[in-house]
C-alpha cells in the first residue's frame, strides 16, 4: 500500500499501486469502485489507440478489489471502426475484476439539430456534499480523492439525488486524467448519492457498473442524476444520467446486492 496523496494511483512497472485516496466505504482495505473503473478506463484508452473513443464499459467487480498493488490485462479485437477491449485486473495473480470496453473510432456525420438537457444548478452555483451518516471520514475516495457538490435532493435522506463531481488529484500519477477515466470514475457515484436504505444498518454494494458515453465530458465536472430502485429479494438497480455542463454526455446502471450489516 502506497501512503502519497498526490494521486490515485502510481504506476509501479507493470503495476498499479493504489494510495489511501482509493479506498471505499465498505472496508478499509478494499477500493471504492471509482478507482478501478477509471483504471480500467485508462488501460482501455491506453490499449485500443487515440483514434478510438471510450463508449461503453461494463465492469464486473467479482470480489473487492483490495488496497494493494493491482496489474491489468487487456486484448484487444482488431476492427477498423469498433473494437473491444477484454480486460482482467489481477492481485497475486488472482482476478479481482473483469471488463469488456467497447472503443469507437469517430466519424463525421450531419445529424439535425437536438435539444439537449441540462442538470443545474451549474457546479460553481451549488453547495453541499457526499454526507452520508455513518460513512467514514478522511483519506477516503468518496471524501479525499473526489470533491462533490449536491445540485438536487439530498444525500442525508433517501431518494433521488444528483450531484457534480470532479477528482481532486490526478487518478494516476504522472498520467494526464482524460474524459473517459473522470466520466468512470463518477459513474459510480449513482448507489451513494441516490441511496434507499441507511448506510449504518445495511450494505448496498454494487457488483457491477456499466458506463455509456455518446461524448467525452468536457471539462473537469460530470454530473450524476441518479435514482435506485431496492426489492425485498435484496437485489437493487441504480441508474444514473450523466453530464457535463453542457448537457447528457450519457448513462450508467449498477446492479446491487442489499443485506442487513
Amino acid at each position: 500500500m502506497n501512503d502519497t496523496t498526490h494521486s490515485i494511483f502510481e504506476r509501479d512497472g507493470d503495476y498499479f499501486v493504489p494510495t489511501r485516496l482509493a479506498r471505499g466505504p465498505w472496508d478499509e482495505n478494499a477500493l471504492h469502485g471509482g478507482a478501478p473503473a477509471a483504471l480500467l478506463a485508462h488501460v482501455a484508452e491506453q490499449t485500443a489507440g487515440a483514434e478510438f473513443t471510450l463508449a461503453r464499459l461494463t465492469i464486473e467487480l467479482t470480489r473487492p478489489v483490495p488496497l494493494a498493488a493491482l496489474r491489468v490485462k487487456a486484448e484487444a479485437s482488431r476492427g477498423r471502426s469498433a473494437r473491444r477491449i477484454t480486460l482482467q485486473m489481477e492481485h497475486d495473480g488472482a482476478p479481482v475484476a473483469r471488463a469488456i470496453a467497447v472503443m469507437l473510432c469517430e466519424q463525421p456525420v450531419a445529424v439535425p439539430p437536438q435539444p439537449d438537457k441540462t442538470l443545474e444548478p451549474a457546479p460553481a452555483d451549488c453547495d453541499g456534499g457526499f454526507d452520508i451518516a455513518g460513512m467514514p471520514r478522511g483519506a477516503f475516495f468518496h471524501e479525499q480523492g473526489m470533491e462533490i457538490r449536491l445540485a438536487r435532493g439530498s444525500t442525508r435522506e433517501a431518494g433521488p439525488a444528483a450531484a457534480w463531481l470532479r477528482l481532486r488529484v490526478p487518478a494516476i500519477d504522472g498520467i494526464a486524467t482524460t474524459g473517459a477515466m473522470r466520466a468512470a470514475a463518477a459513474a459510480d457515484f449513482g448507489n451513494g448519492l441516490s441511496w434507499v436504505l441507511p448506510f449504518d444498518r445495511y450494505l448496498f454494494t454494487n457488483t457491477d457498473l456499466t458506463v455509456y458515453l455518446h461524448r467525452m465530458p468536457a471539462g473537469e465536472w460530470v454530473g450524476v442524476d441518479a435514482q435506485t430502485i431496492a426489492q425485498p429479494s435484496g437485489i437493487g438497480l441504480s441508474s444514473a444520467t450523466l453530464y457535463d455542463t453542457s448537457g447528457v454526455i450519457g448513462h450508467a446502471h449498477q446492479n446491487l446486492l442489499i443485506r442487513k450489516r
